[in-house]
């Protein structure tokens, strides 16, 4: 198989690294196309893939390309792109943009998008998809195994559940990073110096996820396995519903939602 990355960011370098330590691609085979000079320098030290221009001739001999730059950069970038693609199946992981605009864009119709999140970077990632009505179920499943290497993969049809996908997993990793920081503050405010608390609340988030992934309860059992009558849980939850805690949180990714559908226009 050969494999172009275009754009080797973080994410599009989780990507490579993956490819290689699943032996999905050799080096040789592996296209790293930066248009920065700076950042191609960069690539050529790290030494994971052959790296390119994006619009090298080499290109065109891939049978995926993974589209890894920040939306505001395709348009100019697409111009170079499509002088050599040649009905390559195109992964695009461009948050908010759509696979009309990139199959305009770049004049191919083999494509899909993805949205993954930053946990794939340690191979737990999740990651969406969905495609082209013009792609094999072949061809797709060639492209899921591809993301797979970064954790779990789901399919959406409907291409439109990838804006709420944005808001969930996408964005999700930060909610969870901010529920932590308020617990490491809680902690400090009673009495607890930065490394204590952060030890007690990272044990307990490891610790409940491994719960929560195992047990063969709902959350609201889960949470009331915690929370007795009249005891201190209850006392902080009701805390929470009386200032809206959890509906806020909800809020506020619905918000994120419509604003991954206003940038995806």
């Amino acid at each position: 198989m050969k494999i172009t990355i275009v754009g080797c960011g973080n994410m599009g370098l989780i990507y490579a690294r993956a490819f290689l330590k699943y032996n999905i691609v050799s080096k040789e085979n592996l296209l790293l196309a930066e248009k920065n000079e700076a950042r191609k320098q960069e690539l050529l030290k790290i030494n994971i893939g052959e790296v390119c221009v994006v619009n090298d001739k080499r290109i065109s001999e891939s049978d995926i390309i993974i589209l890894a730059v920040k939306p505001q950069d395709f348009n100019e970038l697409s111009v170079d792109l499509k002088q050599v693609l040649n009905n390559n199946i195109i992964i695009s992981i461009m948050a908010g943009m759509k696979l009309e605009r990139v199959e305009n864009a770049l004049n191919q119709k083999f494509i899909i998008r993805a949205m993954p999140n930053s946990p794939a970077e340690l191979g737990m990632g999740m990651t969406a998809f969905t495609s082209s009505k013009t792609l094999s179920i072949e061809q797709i499943r060639k492209a899921e195994n591809l993301l797979s290497t970064t954790g779990r993969t789901v399919f959406f049809e409907n291409e439109n559940l990838l804006d709420a996908v944005t808001a969930l997993s996408g964005s999700g990793p930060a909610y969870f990073f901010y529920i932590v920081k308020q617990m490491v503050e809680a902690g400090k405010q009673m009495g607890f110096d930065q490394h204590t608390s952060e030890m007690l609340v990272k044990q307990t988030m490891l610790g409940s996820f491994h719960l929560l992934n195992t047990a063969d309860k709902s959350l609201d059992e889960l949470i009331k396995a915690v929370a007795s009558k009249g005891g201190t849980t209850e006392a902080a939850l009701s805390v929470f519903n009386q200032t809206g805690v959890g509906e806020n949180l909800q809020k506020g990714i619905v918000k994120a939602r419509d604003r991954a559908s206003e940038l995806s226009k």
